[in-house]
């Protein structure tokens, strides 16, 4: 069942949310100081890419110092907007009855996409 919504995921628009989540990630690890910027958008499109199944939870010893200085940062730096498009996407999704599994991979998606650092995806 999990490959069945992988596959409808990646058909209706899951793919194009990886695409921009690796772009902006490379784009961000052109410096030095984005990279880790760009590792946590890498991760939250290989969980845009295969959303069912998978989850992200916090790492061994998390939360950390450093991965709430850099969650602050995150934040300050307005990455926050995308977690506004996984709830407006979300609740798209859930108008309908053959959306609302869809609706809900986007809100499973609203609190990592506001604090990365410190996930894994299982």
């Amino acid at each position: 069942m999990k490959t069945l919504g992988n596959i409808l995921w990646l058909i209706f628009g899951g793919i194009l949310i990886a695409i921009i989540y690796y772009i902006v990630g490379l784009l961000m690890c052109i410096t030095v100081i984005g990279i880790p910027f760009g590792v946590q958008l890498f991760k939250l499109g290989t969980y845009a890419l295969w959303p069912f199944g998978h989850e992200l939870v916090d790492g061994p010893n998390q939360p950390g110092c450093l991965s709430i200085v850099m969650n602050l940062i995150w934040i300050l730096l307005g990455w926050w907007e995308i977690a506004v498009i996984h709830l407006v996407f979300g609740l798209l999704c859930c108008i309908t009855i053959v959306g609302i599994p869809f609706g809900m991979q986007h809100f499973k998606m609203v609190l990592p996409s506001i604090l990365p650092f410190g996930k894994e995806i299982r």
